[in-house]
């Protein structure tokens, strides 16, 4: 008789406000998208592990978990079920979007992975347990990481989220958006650590725009429950300017910013993640059909780890 199989899925996520402030005390905003990543789990009747998706295949043993480069946040995941593992199983995992562009997609692997895992071997999915565990995973795996996109994927819709301690706050609330992909992303850990080494030199500084940074995502939020776009546009504008001032723009992701900005539709607009490529958001549906770089054509999705 076959066993049966598990399944779970959790969404991409984009950052709204927050980017590097959230390292460093300061709340963040960041939103699910309607791209998910889906991991279907087959019990075996061994102890092999063996992991399917596009970026190719892993093989190991429930007594004998290897490290493995293309699936480090899976096999992290993995690693944290330790003991419970007295059978192995076929992991499957299918994604809607490319780990090219920065839709958090080592979170959504990271939670569906967990979630897979939860219910198969304890029958429940914690959320709190499951933003807990994959935090914890992101921050092992990467060596450091605030956690704001595992909160996305586990909640779905807009979160307000704080890294020390974790917490995070779903926001009963959607607006249309517009994102476009620079052509190029430079890996989050790497824009992180530039930031941190031109923060010696002006700490005081730096640690002034973070608390503005922070400021912005609060009074962002409270906009929001207020179902002021206006003004959360007004304040994405203001912190494409700070992120600016960090060093993490460019003219390319400039002049994405001002070709949203041309458009009455879109109310702000500002890098979305650590910066220096990647992509560019702009808050509204933009009008224009045609764009020299690549439009992205997601939505804010209410729907968390399923």
């Amino acid at each position: 008789m076959a066993r049966a199989s598990f399944k779970a899925s959790a969404p991409g996520s984009l950052m709204l406000l927050g980017e590097h402030a959230v390292l460093h005390g300061q709340p963040a905003l960041v939103c699910a998208v309607n791209r998910r990543i889906h991991v279907t789990l087959a019990p075996r009747n061994d102890g092999a592990i063996r992991i399917t998706s596009s970026l190719g295949r892993y093989s190991a043993s429930i007594d004998r978990i290897k490290p493995s480069k293309s699936f480090r946040f899976v096999v992290a995941a993995i690693r944290r079920f330790g003991r419970k593992l007295t059978t192995g199983f076929d992991l499957r995992i299918d994604s809607e979007f490319s780990h090219t562009i920065g839709f958090g997609s080592s979170a959504a692997v990271t939670v569906a992975t967990l979630a897979v895992l939860s219910k198969w071997l304890n029958g429940s999915v914690s959320p709190r347990k499951l933003l807990l565990d994959g935090v914890a995973v992101i921050r092992e795996t990467q060596g450091l990481g605030s956690g704001a996109d595992v909160a996305a994927s586990v909640h779905g819709g807009i979160v307000l989220y704080s890294a020390n301690p974790i917490q995070a706050t779903k926001l009963n609330a959607s607006h249309p958006l517009t994102v476009i992909y620079s052509g190029s992303k430079m890996p989050t850990v790497e824009v992180v650590r530039l930031v941190e080494r031109a923060r010696k030199a002006c700490p005081e500084l730096y640690d002034a725009i973070f608390t503005m940074m922070g400021q912005s995502s609060r009074q962002a939020a409270a906009a929001i429950r207020r179902n002021n776009w206006k003004d959360v546009g007004a304040i994405m504008n203001l912190n494409q300017l700070l992120m600016a001032a960090i060093g993490v723009s460019n003219g390319k992701l400039a002049a994405i910013v001002r070709l949203l900005l041309r458009d009455p539709a879109v109310l702000g607009a500002k890098i979305s993640g650590s910066g220096l490529g990647d992509c560019v958001i702009g808050l509204g549906r933009s009008r224009r059909t045609k764009w020299p770089f690549e439009a992205l054509p997601v939505m804010i999705s209410p729907q968390g780890v399923k």
